[in-house]
């Protein structure tokens, strides 16, 4: 028989699957490995320390093998969150990855630059939405009603915490990305200080609306 996949909370024992699917789906849905000099620069920044500091709200899909082949992590407290990347988080990697000196001249000091500013995460227009995630899967394993899943069971960790609603922040480039999310009643949540052209702020409740599309 083949293995099911299946959703199951995150292991430590994942943490290399979790960073190579951040790597192979990080630019604007696609392999970022072309893109950047060191790619290992983007599962630090919206990966690995969702796993460091809300482990119990970090959850996979397992292929049936161990092997986790996507993944949703978020925080249900945004402003904590940031708090934390930048007292607990950043003192880990700042020195592998240091701020840009100037303006960034690359995608690798772009995204260096959203490393050293987790304050960036602090939106006032997403303070009703006070949690946010991050949800990618692997290619092969899309389109086939997995995203889904892991989407209901961080709703549902979120509702047992009291938390009423979500949002997330994605490149407005990922038209697939998109298009998921509005399956899923996602929003748009209009914010002053963001272009729209870069990147689309998103938001719904955390209510369970069931299976249907």
């Amino acid at each position: 028989m083949n293995p099911t996949a299946s959703v199951r909370p995150y292991r430590p024992a994942d943490a290399a699957d979790l960073d190579d699917i951040c790597i192979r789906t990080a630019h604007n849905g696609r392999d970022s490995r072309p893109v950047y000099a060191d790619p290992a620069i983007l599962p630090a920044i919206f990966a690995a320390p969702y796993v460091h500091l809300d482990p119990d709200l970090a959850f996979v899909l397992d292929d049936g093998e161990g092997r986790a082949v996507g993944y949703v992590l978020g925080t249900a407290d945004t402003p904590r969150f940031a708090e934390e990347f930048r007292t607990k988080w950043l003192p880990r990697v700042a020195d592998r990855y240091p701020a840009p000196a100037g303006p960034p001249g690359t995608p690798d000091e772009v995204m260096a630059g959203l490393l050293h500013d987790p304050e960036r995460m602090i939106v006032p227009e997403l303070a009703a939405y006070p949690a946010h995630l991050h949800i990618d899967l692997l290619p092969e394993w899309q389109g086939r009603g997995h995203g889904r899943e892991l989407m209901r069971r961080f709703w549902e960790a979120l509702r047992e915490r009291g938390v009423p609603a979500v949002h997330l922040v994605m490149a407005t480039a990922n038209t697939p990305a998109r298009a998921f999310y509005d399956r899923l009643g996602f929003h748009v949540i209009e914010a002053a200080g963001l272009d729209p052209a870069d990147v689309t702020c998103l938001g719904r409740t955390t209510r369970d609306p069931g299976r249907q599309s």
